[in-house]
C-alpha cells in the first residue's frame, strides 16, 4: 500500500486558504516520496472550499511525477460535459497522470446550487458515467484513456457499479472500517483500490488529539468524535500505523491523507514516523 496526500482545499482551524498553502502542499508530497495528490469536490460548503479540479490543476508543475487525482469528481452537479473537458485538461497538462473517481455526491446543497433534484441523483450519476467514457474518448482520441473509478462507500448497489462501469474502486476513509472495506474487495475481486478522505493529526499530546477530533473535525463534518476516533488518523504515529496497516491487509493499495491544518509539519512526520512502522507491519507479499 502507498500513500496519497489530499490538497488543502478547506480551512480547518483558521489557515487561509492561500496559492502557498497548497503549492506548499505538492511540494512537501513530492519531497517526501509520496505516491500521489488528490483533490476532492464541493460546489457548496459550510466552509469556504476551493474549486478542486482549479486547484488540482495549479499544481501540476510543482508535482513531478506523482499520480494526480481527482476524489471524486461531481459529473451530475457539474455536467458530464464540463467535468470531462475538465479532465481531459489537466490529465494532457500532467502528461497523463490523472485518475478520475466519479461520484454522485451526498451533499443536497451541491444539487440545490445548479437545480438538480436531489432525489435523481443516482439515476442521472449511471448515465453520467456512461456520458463520460464516450466524451472523453471523443477529446482525447490520440491519448490513453483516462482510469474513471466509481467512489462509493460500500453499499450493495455502490459495489455492483464499481463492478459494471468502474476501473477501479475509491471508498471513504471515515464512512467505512478496515473489516468492512475488506468484505467489499472479497466481491469485488483483483481490482485497482483506493480509500478518500483519511483525516489525519500525527500528535503525541492526547489532549491536542481530543482537540482536533471534538474542536476541529467533528463540527467540520458533523460526527460524533468518538466515532470518529477510531476511524482517522488522529493520534501518535503507532496508532496511525495501525490504523493504516489494518487497510493494507485489508487489501487497500492506497490511501489519501488529509492533514487537519500545519501541512508541512504533518506530511514529514507521516513520512518519517508513520510510514516506516506501516512498512514494518505490513505482510510479505505472496510468493
Amino acid at each position: 500500500m502507498d500513500l496519497g496526500v489530499h490538497l488543502p482545499l478547506v480551512s480547518f482551524d483558521g489557515e487561509p486558504l492561500a496559492s502557498e498553502r497548497v503549492g506548499v502542499v505538492a511540494e512537501t508530497a513530492r519531497e517526501c516520496g509520496f505516491a500521489a495528490l488528490a483533490a476532492n469536490d464541493h460546489l457548496l460548503f459550510q466552509r469556504p472550499w476551493l474549486d478542486g479540479p482549479t486547484a488540482l490543476a495549479s499544481v501540476i508543475e510543482r508535482s513531478g511525477a506523482m499520480t494526480l487525482a481527482m476524489t471524486a469528481s461531481l459529473a451530475v452537479v457539474r455536467g458530464p460535459v464540463t467535468v470531462a473537458k475538465s479532465l481531459a485538461a489537466i490529465d494532457l497538462l500532467s502528461g497523463g497522470r490523472l485518475i478520475a473517481a466519479i461520484g454522485a455526491g451526498s451533499s443536497q446543497r451541491d444539487y440545490e446550487a445548479v437545480g438538480v433534484p436531489f432525489a435523481e441523483r443516482w439515476a442521472r450519476y449511471d448515465a453520467a458515467l456512461v456520458d463520460l467514457r464516450a466524451l472523453l474518448r471523443e477529446l482525447q482520441p490520440a491519448r490513453p484513456a483516462i482510469p474513471l473509478w466509481v467512489a462509493s462507500w460500500g453499499s450493495k448497489a455502490g459495489l455492483r457499479r464499481v463492478a459494471t462501469a468502474g476501473d477501479g474502486w475509491l471508498a471513504s476513509a471515515y464512512n467505512t472500517t478496515p473489516e468492512r472495506f475488506g468484505a467489499g474487495l472479497e466481491q469485488l475481486g483483483a481490482m485497482p483500490n483506493a480509500l478518500a478522505t483519511m483525516w489525519t493529526w500525527v500528535t503525541d499530546d492526547p489532549a491536542d488529539a481530543e482537540r482536533v477530533l471534538r474542536d476541529v473535525l467533528a463540527p467540520l463534518v458533523r460526527r460524533d468524535p468518538g466515532e470518529l476516533r477510531t476511524a482517522t488518523c488522529i493520534g501518535p504515529p503507532e496508532h496511525c500505523a495501525q490504523l493504516l496497516s489494518r487497510y493494507a491487509e485489508a487489501g487497500c493499495r492506497r490511501v489519501y491523507l488529509w492533514p487537519l491544518g500545519d501541512e508541512r509539519r504533518q506530511l514529514e512526520r507521516i513520512a518519517s514516523e508513520v510510514r516506516p512502522a506501516l512498512t514494518r507491519r505490513a505482510p510479505a507479499p505472496p510468493a
